[in-house]
């Protein structure tokens, strides 16, 4: 069998999807900053506190952490404790991605969509919003991250399902297809 360099089409557009996501969520990184400069320089500087403002940087962030964790999966990025991985072959390293990936990741995902369900439904049922008085009132919106963040792990999850199979079988070359990794050695 021929190695290719190239996932298959469906394959590869959920992983466009992940990059194209993450790539676009790191903006909100610098809204969350500059909001969060001009919380401390109102509290500090006018004695101005807005409950809107604080809450945002929560959403801002939670969009960000849950949202992007597609991202961190695709490019390799979750933390892992490699004692053995780090020297094995590609075929070992994908073969440990691929049970990590389907014992792991995918039951995990989900349970807890599945877990919180019922939780985000009861939020959108009352809309709920801010427990505090003048605040964001899209909690509920909040709690749907939950869902979403899992149903894209998932989606990722399959794609690296399929990568890690492509390379078991021979069908894709490990180092072509690497995304760029700035693994830090001590």
């Amino acid at each position: 069998m021929s190695q290719t360099s190239e996932l298959p089409r469906l394959l590869a557009r959920l992983d466009h999807l992940s990059d194209w996501l993450g790539r676009s969520l790191s903006w909100l990184i610098l809204a969350m900053m500059l909001i969060q400069f001009l919380i401390v320089v109102l509290r500090y500087a006018f004695s101005i506190n807005s409950i809107p403002m604080q809450e945002s940087v929560m959403y801002l962030h939670a969009t960000v952490f849950m949202l992007a964790a597609s991202y961190t999966l695709r490019h390799d990025g979750h933390v892992r404790v490699d004692i053995f991985y780090r020297g094995m072959s590609a075929r070992g390293k994908a073969l440990v991605d691929l049970l990590g990936t389907l014992l792991l990741l995918m039951p995990v995902m989900i349970f807890v969509i599945l877990v919180s369900l019922g939780y985000v439904g009861k939020s959108w049922a009352i809309f709920e919003g801010s427990p505090d008085s003048g605040g964001i009132p899209g909690v509920f919106l909040l709690k749907t991250l939950i869902p979403l963040f899992a149903a894209l792990m998932l989606l990722q999850g399959l794609v690296e399902a399929g990568r890690n199979v492509l390379i078991l079988t021979g069908r894709l070359s490990p180092e072509d297809d690497t995304p760029n990794q700035h693994e830090e050695h001590l």
